[in-house]
């Protein structure tokens, strides 16, 4: 391992764009994050300004490399982690967005997914992509813009139009000259790449009708994607690592074996397995994905999509003003010792894995002339824990049950949520010494990619346990409360069909 320099992450998230400087052992030299806002056009619509995310993106990395300079400390490389499924479409020649990114949220397309599914194609799409039918996916978004957008589709067929996730796009912003490159965990959540060969597929793509020519050209997750341009950060520096967040985050906890199991608790909350070089198709409707694909050789994962978590105890802050910060609500929660029988039910879009219900919309159930806020903020937060427990039960119908759960993200830092997620998950829940395990997996890309580690297995010594959370709870409280949490699923589930 080359211990000199750092190693740059870019996080650019659904609510704010992070740079952090690590050395190659993992410790953090400098951080800056700068918050986004959220567009909401219509109902079930969610963008953001894509000229926003570029400028937070790199005032971030501008203020991080400074500082580091300040200190004669030099970037070694940078590595890109990214809200996966948010799609942009941008001018080849001018590198500016032709309309807000639509984000990973955004359910416009709802119609269109109904349509192909009612065509058949749900099960040619599973086969291929490992996704489903569902407005989730950036294809349905890409087509949208085309048929949408004035001139979207004209630039398109004159090949000045490039359509991308957010990754695509802060690359061709940092290089300014760059190819339009994805990686290959990206391109797996598009919904039009073949994860089984690793290629876009030309049958999904006329599905879609998105001209393939617009599409990305697919690396390897570590490697050289670009150099900045100097006048971005005073420098020529390589850009050598790419994946989405969550796979990421899988790198970022180490969690490099078949089996290894990983949580991340952010605005939504995603569990990812690790299923080796086998591509598993799930029984109980979790989506099969590329974790990342290093030197050619591609692993995947099962993964499980909680679409409402951080945002959930945004609402009950910013909608019902229940408390004035985020971190308020674990004090607030802890006040009551349990939710009085009250259930939230954050349907706020629509339910993900593994129940994949766009009908369905969110329910407070059980309340009472006695229930309270604190009651309300209790709800709130195992509303993340119950939907964890959903996921984990579908990955053990699949053959595997985790021995523990490797947890990251802002929410993590509430010890409640943990202990409730011990609890209600009866397994013990590990929270790592570094918490920002989505940008170190960023980090450890771009290292491997600039030749600091020779593979992705030497950044494993280098993870290490905080806190573990054991069960406490009795197998009767915790029964009764996964049946309290079930009827409430069923009453909102039967609504959205």
């Amino acid at each position: 391992m080359n211990p000199e320099g750092a190693l740059l992450a870019v996080d650019q998230g659904t609510s704010s764009s992070r740079a952090i400087a690590f050395t190659p052992s993992g410790e953090i030299l400098e951080v800056a994050q700068h918050a986004l806002g959220q567009i909401y056009p219509r109902p079930g619509w969610v963008e953001q300004d894509p000229e926003i995310i570029i400028a937070t993106a790199l005032k971030s990395m501008h203020e991080v490399v400074t500082r580091l300079r300040q200190r004669s400390i030099e970037v070694i490389a940078i590595g890109l982690t990214n809200q996966r499924e948010t799609t942009v479409a941008w001018n080849r020649r001018t590198g500016l967005a032709i309309y807000n990114a639509i984000s990973w949220q955004d359910r416009r397309t709802e119609d269109l997914c109904h349509q192909l599914a009612a065509q058949g194609e749900e099960e040619r799409l599973a086969t291929r992509t490992g996704l489903r039918l569902d407005p989730y996916f950036s294809a349905g978004k890409m087509s949208w813009i085309l048929d949408n957008v004035p001139e979207a589709r004209a630039m398109a067929n004159r090949g000045e139009l490039a359509l991308g996730t957010i990754d695509s796009f802060l690359i061709s912003r940092l290089a300014r000259t760059a190819p339009h490159v994805t990686d290959a965990s990206n391109a797996s959540r598009t919904a039009l790449y073949d994860i089984r060969v690793g290629r876009w597929d030309a049958e999904l793509c006329s599905l879609f009708n998105v001209p393939i020519d617009c599409l990305a050209e697919v690396r390897d997750c570590a490697g050289e994607f670009a150099m900045t341009d100097p006048g971005v950060l005073g420098a020529r520096i390589p850009i050598t690592g790419v994946a989405g967040d969550q796979q990421a985050a899988l790198m970022g906890q180490a969690a490099l074996h078949e089996g290894d199991v990983k949580g991340t608790y952010g605005t939504g909350a995603f569990l990812m397995l690790n299923t080796g070089e086998h591509f598993v198709r799930s029984t109980r409707r979790l989506l099969t994905t590329i974790a990342y694909r290093i030197g050619g050789r591609t692993t995947y994962a099962l993964e499980g999509s909680i679409l409402s978590a951080g945002a959930t105890i945004q609402w009950l802050r910013d909608g019902l003003g229940l408390f004035d910060r985020f971190e308020d609500v674990e004090p607030l929660a802890n006040s009551t010792p349990d939710s009085a029988g009250v259930y939230l039910v954050p349907a706020f879009a629509g339910l993900g894995a593994p129940y994949w219900e766009l009908g369905a919309r969110g329910a407070i159930v059980g309340l009472t002339r006695s229930s309270n806020r604190a009651h309300l903020a209790r709800a709130g937060l195992d509303s993340a824990v119950f939907q964890t427990r959903d996921l984990l039960d579908a990955m053990r119908v699949d053959g595997v049950t985790p021995a523990a759960l490797k947890v990251d993200g802002g929410m993590t830092r509430n010890a409640l949520l943990l202990q409730r997620l011990a609890d209600i998950l009866e397994i013990p829940i590990q929270r790592p010494r570094n918490v920002e395990a989505t940008a170190w997996g960023a980090a450890c890309l771009a290292g491997l990619g600039a030749g600091v580690y020779r593979s992705l297995h030497e950044t494993e010594a280098l993870w290490r346990p905080e806190t573990t959370f054991m069960p406490q709870l009795d197998s009767e409280t915790r029964q009764r409360e996964l049946d309290g949490w079930r009827a409430a699923l069923r009453a909102v589930l039967s609504r959205g069909q």
